[in-house]
């Protein structure tokens, strides 16, 4: 085989074929985890919280009446078995300029050296999606640095069949990003905003500070019929100006790296089954301690979550449970020290379970998004 011929041959495979891993710096992007549920409804006007599917946040601002149901669903799109969709519930014809509705992931600044932002060596990044929707629409996709306050938005258009969109963002050579653990970088899907975001004059792929120029000229709101639906899979930001083969990881693998931000420690199951597979002490007549060391290091400390969990010293016997909070005094991103009060009943240096009842969901969820 010719010089040429071998050249074009790794062309041919890196334009067709899955190639070297770990290019993909968004987590979760075929929607596979959603540890906190598979549906949320009701959800707009101030809500801004990870509600299905991991890793991707949804933002709303404005106070506006559009309602939205999020769910993690099967995408009927080849190799991809997932997808997140958005229903609109509740139409917001009346569009206050303050108003937005975004979908976003949010990366810690260790994580995203790799684009040498704000040096003279600074990359290209690509970001690639797939999407459709019930109709024709055009929505932005943006980059936004939030040490710099610095934003880069392209529009992209969805149709009623899958699409693949492709999108190089400009090396952006002002604004190093911070290099620890904290929010420094996002990619913001925008599906709706008032002029605050829209009034300005909107230029694809440029770097900017300036809030009414985020969001494009075309833009549609995603509020302007119950009809409007938005599918998104297939989520990949790289660097460099090719859009490669999204990279696929297992579900092992992605549900681990989703668990640096949340942790679902317990759901509810056929039989009783204890928080964090381990006994508790009684510190108190109405108080329980319980030691819980945490699958993965989290980014932060995690607040706590909970809901339908008991006290138990028996397999059979059940105590109400009043409050659980994490013991912030000794708590820390790999181990969780969980109080656990109630009106009474506990005897002090007895074993105790914190468990799921057998009559509901019960969970505990650990917290540490950026």
């Amino acid at each position: 085989m010719t010089k040429a011929a071998e050249l074009a041959k790794i062309g041919e495979v890196a334009t067709n074929s899955q190639i070297g891993g770990r290019r993909n710096m968004i987590i979760n992007g075929a929607m596979q985890v959603a540890q906190r549920a598979t549906s949320a409804t009701g959800k707009g006007e101030n809500d801004n919280d990870y509600f299905t599917v991991d890793r991707f946040r949804h933002v709303f601002a404005g106070g506006g009446a559009g309602r939205i149901t999020s769910s993690q669903v099967a995408s009927g799109l080849n190799g991809f078995g997932k997808a997140l969709k958005l229903d609109c519930t509740t139409v917001d014809t009346s569009i206050a300029a303050d108003e937005l509705f975004i979908i976003q992931q949010r990366m810690e600044g260790q994580d995203v050296q790799q684009i040498k932002k704000g040096t003279s060596d600074a990359e290209k990044v690509t970001v690639s999606f797939y999407v459709k929707g019930n109709a024709a629409a055009t929505y932005t996709c943006e980059l936004q640095d939030t040490d710099n306050t610095r934003y880069n938005g392209q529009e992209f258009s969805v149709t009623t069949d899958w699409t693949r969109i492709i999108l190089t963002f400009a090396a952006d050579t002002t604004g190093a990003l911070n290099d620890d653990n904290a929010l420094s970088f996002a990619l913001d899907i925008w599906l709706h905003a008032g002029s605050n975001f829209t009034g300005g004059s909107h230029t694809d792929n440029v770097w900017h500070t300036t809030a009414n120029q985020r969001v494009g000229d075309n833009q549609t709101s995603f509020f302007d019929s119950t009809d409007r639906t938005f599918f998104i899979t297939g989520v990949q930001m790289e660097v460099g100006s090719v859009a490669t083969p999204f990279e696929h990881r297992s579900f092992g693998e992605e549900l681990q790296l989703c668990k640096r931000y949340c942790q679902q420690l317990v759901t509810f199951q056929s039989t009783y089954e204890s928080v964090g597979g381990a006994a508790g002490w009684g510190f108190s007549s109405t108080g329980v301690l319980q030691y819980i060391p945490l699958d993965v290091q989290m980014r932060i400390e995690p607040a706590i979550s909970h809901n339908d969990l008991d006290v138990s010293d028996d397999i059979n016997a059940a105590i109400a449970t009043t409050a659980i909070a994490v013991n912030a005094n000794v708590s820390s991103p790999r181990v969780l020290y969980i109080n656990c009060t109630v009106s009474s009943g506990i005897t002090q240096y007895r074993s105790y379970h914190l468990r799921t009842n057998d009559t509901s969901d019960g969970k505990l969820i650990c917290d540490a998004e950026l």
